[in-house]
């Protein structure tokens, strides 16, 4: 709060409120505008106040007028029943959510599971913290599924000896501070902090010693180097990793299948080896990935980014070069690279594979 650090986060925003701001971004609690709101009234009275926050519901509402999204309020219910939830749409929006999930490993052909199995799947973990917007989520210990909808493809058990097969629910790393961390700054460090790939602890010893951005002229001039070389992070899911090794251990050699729901890429050599079944989502529906690991659909998708070998080629690629970095090669000796996937034959190579994959 560069010029107003004396002041309190109501005072800052009755202040904004004041100079003209309609719009506070990336503040998801009504608060303090609610106090500046009481601070104005005390100060010019209550008919300003509403006059002033009539004025910038005017002109929020006005760009949204302007490009035609309110010009008719009315609605025409036989065409809104036609429209939401068209069966149409509704199968074509599922098809590419099938379409998209991709099988990475399919060891001894685990996969499609057949028949009526009896499956383990484990809670998952989740550390307290916050995200994007400041939004505290507290610690939790929980199925990462709808069991009642696991339930219709397989039979379900808590214990692991009785199960003819495991399913780990996954999510890619989480880097909880996104790259940069208030404690780090406030213990003399410059705050930036890598974003790892992996779960368990990461030590950037490849990171560039000088970064390319350049410091926090603004924000804070002391800081010239962005460089997080030799800080350590650990995932805020780490123990995802951690359940698929414990599941491993009381599964005593039983099949383990793993579903990772990702939002970028990730290192895989923490567990592949660990599992017989790897499948990958970029944030379809459950429904899709059931449908998927037990044969309803044949997979078909295909890796849009490369998977790294280790965050030491994650360091070392160059920002503007594609397909630059070491991919991860597992068991069978399949790249982890733009464009792999397996089918239920093995790996794909259709139209696409040859005309997208690099040579």
């Amino acid at each position: 709060p560069w010029g107003v650090e004396q002041l309190s986060v109501a005072e800052r925003h009755y202040k904004a409120l004041m100079a003209g701001i309609d719009q506070f971004g990336g503040n998801n609690d009504k608060a303090p505008v609610l106090i500046a709101y009481e601070l104005g009234v005390k100060e010019h009275g209550q008919k300003f106040m509403r006059q002033r926050f009539e004025a910038s519901a005017r002109r929020l509402l006005l760009n949204i007028f302007r490009v035609g999204l309110f010009e008719n309020p009315y609605l025409d219910v036989e065409e809104s029943r036609a429209t939401v939830g068209n069966p149409l749409h509704m199968k074509e929006g599922y098809d590419a959510q099938v379409k998209s999930i991709i099988l990475l490993k399919n060891s001894d052909q685990q996969l499609p599971i057949l028949g009526r199995k009896k499956v383990y799947v484990p809670k998952m973990y989740s550390a307290a913290m916050k995200d994007w917007g400041g939004n505290y989520a507290q610690a939790r210990l929980e199925y990462p599924v709808n069991i009642d909808l696991l339930r219709k493809y397989a039979d379900v058990t808590d214990n692991p000896s009785e199960a003819d097969l495991a399913i780990v629910f996954v999510q890619s790393p989480i880097s909880a501070e996104g790259g940069y961390s208030a404690r780090d700054r406030r213990n003399g460090g410059n705050g930036y902090v890598p974003i790892s790939l992996q779960y368990g602890t990461y030590t950037a010893s490849d990171a560039r010693a000088e970064s390319i951005a350049a410091g926090d002229p603004i924000i804070d001039p002391s800081i010239k180097n962005r460089s997080y070389k030799n800080k350590m992070v650990t995932a805020a899911n780490v123990m995802d990793l951690q359940t698929i090794l414990d599941t491993k251990d009381m599964m005593m050699g039983k099949p383990i299948l793993v579903s990772v729901t990702a939002n970028k890429p990730m290192v895989f050599a923490e567990f592949e080896k660990e599992v017989s079944g790897i499948i990958l989502n970029f944030g379809v529906s459950t429904q899709a990935v059931l449908d998927v690991m037990f044969g309803k659909y044949e997979p078909s998708g295909l890796l849009p980014v490369q998977m790294p070998a280790n965050m030491a080629t994650v360091e070392k690629q160059a920002e503007d070069v594609p397909f630059d970095m070491e991919v991860y090669v597992d068991q069978a000796g399949h790249a982890y690279d733009f464009g792999y996937g397996l089918n239920w034959s093995g790996v794909i190579k259709d139209k696409r594979v040859g005309e997208f994959v690099r040579k």
